[in-house]
């Protein structure tokens, strides 16, 4: 078994709407067939027994190796805790080659599966050991290490019920929800709101306690100190028992409360001093530690925090008790778990010092030994939620507090003997205020009931029903596709909004190109989705990156799939046929937002039974107005768009909207077909997004097909009197498309120039030519600058194969090189005479031209 070119597919793809890992699997002779091979199935068990039955449900083919990587990859994330249920394995046009396809929830969880499944399935194979409780246990150690913690990870579970997209833009916390201008960002719980001057003010624990007095917030009273015998004076001045804590830190580090004398003063002075050269001093407030959690102007959740602490048994010492506690499974070294490991270190043993204790020491049994005065859960300790137990008076203070440090989102630390009464009817006070405050005691405390603090945080930055999506266009199919995107987003532009593109040309925001090249896939996609300028996307959505990665988005509110075309791509990753390609196109469609719309050729039998996967609704366009689905999608009420003479018409319940083809410069008042139905799609997807009918018109009427608006899409020129077309026609159905245009523009004689790109079939490079052959005068043949695979002359050869038997190409040149090849067909010209000139590197070809039709 050989595994190759694994991918990963990041967005809906062309097996499901999961993020997956996709394969390419050579089984050869027995490998094909486990039954051939004797106790594979129970041998596998015996090393992996959690893993599924091998054959699908109706499967009756021979199962394969390939079927068992895929249950072993899906059974040990699954058994791992990954919650993934999805898998498929599926033949290729070779007996030996299967895609193997494997959901993940974390890309690199989801690559290590695939690894130690197939480690898994040789040992077996080789009748070898493998030990699957250490595989299992990499899994779960990745997966902990890079899934969001709980905190961002409640604020994203949130988003998402709120049908909000999201990204990770690292590896760490940092999160963008929505898309282009809607976009917002948090990174744990911090959001794009929470001030930087803010959270350096909360950092700085003096700072804070002035602030809070200043707004008549108890706090208790301190000093800042730099030395050890400084901080014993100020003790002794403001009396003791105190607090002693470094001024900016965090996590209740280096944090130690209720010292009485000067040992365990010098000892927390210590600790302290470590983290921060500045150490706070202040009075030690008796009572309970309160994690008070302000959103917005609300306090929405609240908490009881209880220092780390074990129960004396009689038998053990501290030491192995802490040790015996930290081996539950709630408990872990990182934020991950619903509690944290018990720290066992020089704060600990200083604490037991107190209790007249060390580490060794037995604990009679049922007594209660603290570990820490302070009582954070980073350092072991737990939480009870008293959030429905807040006195009113006392949530307001909080507020008030979170306020008066400028955050939006505030830890506030509140020491007092109960939650029940105001503050000013008790000893309290707050001790600190939390920046990026940690969700998880809120979540999941140790005791009472859970709080939705992750739609709290949501609900302060999305207003209801605002689910920061900006419009999404997708564009599919053969030809036509760059043009189809150039004009609806030039429609979206005329509206008013700021719109990004991309295409097989570049991407563009505002109309400003911001990277050059084939930019038709997903990352080009991912990259406007992230720009803050963007009220609206249309991307050009090509096979290769659906194939290679999967859509950029989740869904799109319009799909248009332009056509189907014979010799596009056919015969590379496993797409043999116009029917397989067609799968690949739809995938476009199966993400159609259920209040969106897919823009279908009813005229295309290949796009227009794309209907029956949209989850939204439909629009069919055609050129023939009698076309049967398109007729009987009308006569259901339903929206149509066709030609009539010379308008182009959108119906929808018997109510019409007629634009006439004249005021579409693109279609050359109607001549040129395939832009006619360009200008449908683009019309239809306008009227989707419910774009007024006079700016669409005043769009259509602006949008010029020159070289600079649409570079390689039927751009004419004049040449010393004679048309010169340029465009990027490059395939079968493209040149089919582009000969009845040719054939309605008067000239004296015609000549094309040529090239085909070798990574498509043979049949189709010769094809081309042969459909060229019958309507041109003369041929230049061109070897252009990438062959793409192909030896040198092998694309010549097969375009003067398409050129042995037509009826009007008889003069025929060959030429290496694409701007010369240029150069000679423009020498030649003769007024009234017509050349199309199918260019490879369109805009440097155009760039060329314009630079020889300047010269004259």
């Amino acid at each position: 078994m050989d595994v190759s070119r694994i991918r990963a597919l990041r967005g809906p793809n062309l097996w499901s709407r999961h993020t997956a890992i996709e394969a390419v699997v050579t089984c050869k002779g027995v490998e094909a067939d486990l039954d051939r091979i004797p106790d594979f199935t129970t041998r596998l068990r015996a090393r992996f027994p959690d893993v599924k039955p091998l054959r699908p449900i109706g499967h009756k083919d021979p199962i394969t190796l390939a079927h068992a990587l895929e249950a072993v990859a899906l059974g040990l994330q699954a058994t791992a805790g990954c919650p993934v249920s999805f898998g498929q394995t599926i033949a290729t046009p070779d007996p030996e080659i299967f895609q193997v396809v494997v959901e993940y929830t974390e890309e690199p969880v989801g690559r290590l599966a695939f690894d130690l499944a197939e480690s898994l399935i040789h040992a077996t194979l080789n009748n070898e050991e493998f030990d699957i409780k250490q595989a299992l246990a990499k899994l779960r150690e990745l997966d902990e290490d890079v899934r969001l913690g709980p905190s961002t990870g409640s604020i994203v579970n949130a988003a998402v019920a709120r049908d909000v997209p999201y990204r990770r833009l690292t590896e760490g916390s940092l999160v963008q929800f929505g898309w282009g201008s809607k976009q917002r960002r948090i990174q744990a719980a911090e959001t794009g709101n929470t001030s930087a001057i803010a959270e350096a003010i909360a950092q700085d624990k003096d700072l804070t306690k002035m602030l809070l007095e200043a707004a008549g917030v108890p706090v208790p009273r301190g000093y800042v100190v730099n030395d050890a015998q400084e901080a014993w004076e100020v003790a002794n001045k403001i009396g003791l028992p105190v607090v002693i804590k470094p001024r900016d830190g965090n996590q209740g580090k280096g944090v130690a409360v209720n010292i009485e004398t000067q040992e365990q003063l010098l000892a927390a002075f210590a600790v302290a001093s470590n983290i921060s050269s500045d150490v706070i001093v202040e009075s030690y407030i008796p009572g309970h530690d309160f994690r008070m959690l302000v959103i917005g102007n609300q306090l929405v959740a609240a908490a009881r925090r209880d220092p780390p602490q074990v129960i004396g048994d009689g038998q053990h010492s501290i030491r192995q008790i802490v040790e015996q506690v930290n081996q539950d499974p709630l408990r872990g070294d990182g934020h991950a778990t619903p509690l944290t490991k018990i720290r066992f270190d020089d704060i600990a043993i200083a604490t037991l010092a107190t209790q007249g204790m060390t580490a060794d020491s037995i604990p009679e049994k049922g007594r209660r030994v603290l570990l820490r005065n302070n009582a954070n859960l980073s350092t072991g300790g737990s939480a009870t939620d008293v959030t429905d137990e807040v006195h009113p008076e006392l949530a307001a203070r909080m507020v008030t507090a979170a306020q008066m440090v400028g955050l939006d989102i505030a830890g506030v630390d509140l020491v007092a003997e109960t939650v029940v009464k105001p503050m000013e009817e008790q000893k309290a006070g707050i001790v600190e205020i939390n920046a990026a405050p940690g969700l998880r005691m809120h979540l999941s405390p140790s005791f009472g009931k859970g709080r939705a603090v992750g739609e709290a945080i949501v609900s302060t930055m999305f207003k209801d029903g605002d689910n920061a999506r900006i419009p999404v266009v997708a564009v599919a199919g053969t030809n036509g596709k760059t043009t189809t995107v150039r004009l609806t987003a030039h429609l979206l532009g005329t509206s008013g909004k700021r719109v990004g593109m991309t295409n097989s040309d570049g991407v563009y925001i505002e109309h400003r190109c911001i990277d050059t090249g084939d930019c038709s896939g997903p990352r080009s996609a991912r990259n406007v989705l992230l720009h803050p300028d963007v009220d609206a996307a249309v991307f050009e959505t090509a096979r290769g990156g659906i194939l290679r990665e999967g859509l950029a988005f989740d869904r799109c509110d319009v799909a248009i799939v332009t056509n189907i075309g014979m010799g596009d791509h056919l015969g590379l990753n496993f797409i043999s046929t116009v029917d397989t390609l067609a799968l690949v196109k739809r995938v476009i469609v199966q993400n159609v937002a259920p209040n969106g719309y897919a823009v279908l050729n009813a005229s295309d039998p290949h796009v227009a039974p794309m209907a029956q996967v949209c989850p939204g609704s439909v629009i069919y366009f055609s050129s023939d107005r009698h076309q049967p689905i398109l007729n009987t999608h009308r006569a259901q009420g339903k929206r149509v768009v066709f030609t009539d003479g010379d308008c182009i018409v959108c119906s929808e319940a018997g109510v019409e909207h007629r634009i006439a083809l004249k005021g579409i410069p693109l279609t050359r008042n109607g001549t040129i077909t395939f832009q006619v139905e360009n200008a449908m799609a683009s019309i239809a997807a306008a009227w989707a997004l419910n774009l007024d009918w006079k700016v669409i018109e005043a769009g259509l009427a602006t949008f010029i097909n020159d070289a600079a608006t649409a570079p390689g899409r039927f751009n004419v020129f004049d040449y010393r009197g004679a048309t010169v077309i340029a465009d990027y026609g490059h395939n079968p159905d493209a040149i089919l498309a582009l000969v009845p245009a040719i054939e309605s523009m008067p000239a004296t004689r015609r000549s094309v120039v040529i090239s085909g790109a070798g990574d498509r079939r043979d049949e189709d490079i010769s094809r081309q030519t042969e459909i060229l052959g019958e309507i041109f005068d003369e041929a230049i043949l061109y070897q252009d600058q990438c062959q793409r695979g192909r030896e040198d002359g092998e694309v010549l050869a097969l375009l003067q194969k398409g050129l042995q038997h037509v009826s009007r190409t008889k003069k025929i040149q060959e030429i290496r090189g694409e701007f010369l090849a240029i150069d000679t067909a423009l020498a030649s010209l003769k007024p009234g005479e017509l050349c199309l000139i199918l260019i490879d590197q369109v805009q440097e070809a155009l760039d060329h031209i314009a630079k020889r039709i300047a010269e004259g």
